[in-house]
């Protein structure tokens, strides 16, 4: 709860007060007003659990809204949220498309703000791992308690005023699912509250669901306005110099600050799906991981489920919707970023999908590369950041081919863009499309089902462009752990980061982890005590020859790596042994007809040099960013790979 910050904040209330601005300087009616401005946003209320009101009460206080809206997730309630959206400017129809829409950002407002993302715990050491003298950490920041009161206090006062507040109650899953978790988001953003009923199960099936159990997530998000009171774009406010994201494990809170965008604002994503989700599924023993989940169904009509780890814009979203190139195979999608797992009582292990949306990338998505995904985005959609066409339609790098002859294209900072000719990107490079996920082709007909489906396998990989093989296997439980916790990929527009830079991505979760990734490789490690585990596999679709090209087309073909982890999972001996894992033996990854030619070898090739230094770079990343706090075994686990590498 936020009741703490509030004893501070009463004492500081003038004694006379305007209810429009009850912290401006220049009041000059009785505090009266304000109460009675106030009661009249609090009989609103009347209807909530007790928990949920005193945190809406709480924020009214702190943030000084001139209005409340409830949101009962109802169609009605969308269109009037769009139609104010549109009035304000924030976004504009898109007539090519059905119900679809354009936003366009601040540009200081585009990405997650990993750098300005804190986990507050008493000791910092539960947040993070301590990394050694003279390193900077990079597994998380950490925030204490003081100054998580003092970022609040400095912020968040009357931060809401002459806006509305949306009360907007969400359920990560299925309501009512046994792996399902609820949250309470109050934001000043109509863009959120619209953007939240597209990703959560949004409205007044979730108060109910509260009123059998109360237990939720605490919310709270403002996009501020600057400290000079100045807002530089009017139909995007935000205070990027002071944008803040927060949370406190300990309570199940989310403070957010000056941010409009992305998982920065919708809290139900990273901050709650991960950071927040990660805590709670140690304290209650199963996994909260930044996963996607598709089902494959071989030509035998044997159906398994998989989950794979990426860091974003790796592909995630193009292999949960992938077509199969691999005659007989299909392919249907449970979810593209977020799996909950647990165990059921039998020990296996179960997943849900806790979003009800996507959020993807939009640069780089075509037909040519996820044609599931472009039949999916153009209806009850919001673009943000992507370029617009004259004829009322959307364009962005990856959609050359597609574009109709004669339109002319707005880039995403509103400027005229020309094929061929501008410089710069139409499209941000992190723009993306939020959809209903109920609206993709191949969605698997589970993919609500309360108990989750079954994982029989779990991935893990990135853009490794030089060394990594396209696929293999781990060699036991502790081994995909240690695989997992050395995760490295080439960095992605959707952090801050530049460049094609190499950088260590443990579990495809380095920027949400919610608490020590020491402990957090423990609970890994404890999972095998537990139940039946998933066999683990890496794999890597960006591998480049000598000339600088992909070695493996992609996309559709990547079915038949699914081809060879399935007959792994069955336990056909399809397999080799080497320094780093199992690979496809000679002649069993079936690469019959395929429109390009492969050079398997060089595909599968582990330079010993490249090796050699991999593993002295995972060790020095261990020694200087997890120390101490690195468990045993996966110690034990890189000793014995470098034991095997330079035996190679």
């Amino acid at each position: 709860m936020v009741t703490k910050y509030l004893v501070v904040l009463a004492k500081r209330l003038p004694t006379s007060t305007p209810c429009r601005n009850p912290f401006s300087p220049f009041a000059n009616r009785n505090l009266i007003n304000h109460v009675r401005c106030i009661s009249t946003l609090r009989e609103k209320l009347t209807d909530l659990t007790p928990k949920v009101r005193a945190f809406v009460e709480e924020s009214i206080d702190l943030c000084q809204p001139d209005k409340i809206h409830i949101c009962d997730g109802s169609e009605g309630e969308n269109n009037a949220l769009l139609k104010l959206l549109q009035q304000n400017s924030t976004i504009k129809p898109l007539p090519k498309y059905e119900n679809c829409w354009l936003a366009r950002t601040n540009p200081a407002d585009v990405a997650r703000v990993e750098s300005k993302t804190f986990i507050c715990t008493d000791r910092k050491e539960e947040t993070i791992p301590t990394p050694k003298t003279g390193v900077k950490g990079a597994l998380g920041n950490w925030i204490s308690p003081k100054d998580f009161d003092k970022a609040i206090d400095e912020r968040f006062p009357g931060s809401m005023k002459g806006r509305t507040m949306y009360v907007v109650p969400f359920s990560m899953g299925p309501v009512g699912s046994p792996l399902s978790k609820i949250g309470i988001e109050i934001t000043d953003s109509a863009y959120v509250a619209a953007s939240m009923r597209i990703m959560t199960r949004v409205g007044t099936p979730v108060l109910n669901q509260l009123k059998k159990h109360e237990e939720f997530v605490e919310c709270l998000h403002s996009v501020g306005t600057p400290a000079n009171g100045v807002v530089d774009v009017p139909s995007w406010p935000c205070d990027p110099e002071r944008t803040i994201i927060l949370h406190k494990p300990a309570d199940n809170l989310i403070v957010s600050y000056g941010s409009g965008y992305g998982g920065n604002s919708l809290l139900g994503k990273k901050c709650f799906a991960l950071r927040i989700g990660s805590t709670i599924a140690k304290r209650e023993g199963w996994l909260a991981e930044h996963m996607l989940i598709l089902g494959i169904t071989n030509p035998k009509g044997e159906k398994k489920y998989i989950a794979a780890a990426f860091p974003s814009s790796c592909g995630k979203t193009n292999l949960a919707m992938m077509t199969p190139s691999l005659p007989g195979y299909k392919i249907e999608c449970v979810g593209d970023d977020i799996a909950w797992m647990r165990f059921d009582s039998n020990g296996v292990l179960r997943a849900i999908n806790p979003e009800n949306g996507f959020f993807g990338v939009a640069p780089g998505t075509a037909h040519n590369t996820n044609p599931n995904a472009m039949k999916t985005i153009f209806k009850n959609t919001i673009f943000t950041n992507v370029a617009e066409t004259s004829d009322g339609g959307v364009f962005w790098e990856g959609l050359e081919k597609e574009l109709p002859k004669n339109v002319k294209i707005t880039d995403w900072l509103g400027r005229a863009w020309q094929l061929g000719e501008t410089k710069t990107p139409a499209a941000h490079p992190n723009s993306r499309f939020c959809s209903p996920a109920g609206q993709c082709p191949i969605i698997d007909p589970a993919w609500e089902d309360p108990k989750g489906v079954p994982i029989s396998a779990i991935l893990f990989g990135g853009r490794r462009p030089a060394g990594v093989p396209l696929v293999y296997e781990a060699l036991s439980w502790s081994h995909g752990v240690f695989v997992g916790a050395a995760m490295r990929s080439e960095a992605t527009a959707a952090a801050e980061f530049k460049g094609k830079v190499i950088m260590h991505d443990p579990f495809a979760m380095r920027p949400f982890f919610g608490y020590n990734f020491g402990d957090y490789l423990k609970h890994w490690l404890s999972m095998e005590e537990k139940g039946q585990m998933p066999k683990i596999f890496h794999v890597n679709w960006f591998r480049k020859g000598s000339d600088g090209k992909f070695l493996w087309p992609g996309f559709g073909e990547n079915s038949r790596v699914l081809d060879w982890i399935l007959r792994r999972i069955d336990g056909e001996e399809c397999f080799e042994e080497t320094a780093i894992g199992r690979i496809p033996a000679k002649g069993a990854l079936h690469v019959d007809g395929m429109k390009e030619k492969v050079d398997l070898d060089q595909l599968f090739s582990l330079p010993k040099d490249f090796w050699m230094e991999e593993v002295e770079d995972i060790q020095r990343y261990f020694d200087n960013q997890v120390g101490n706090d690195l468990p045993a075994k996966v110690a034990k686990e890189l000793n014995e790979l470098k034991a095997r590498v330079y035996k190679m």
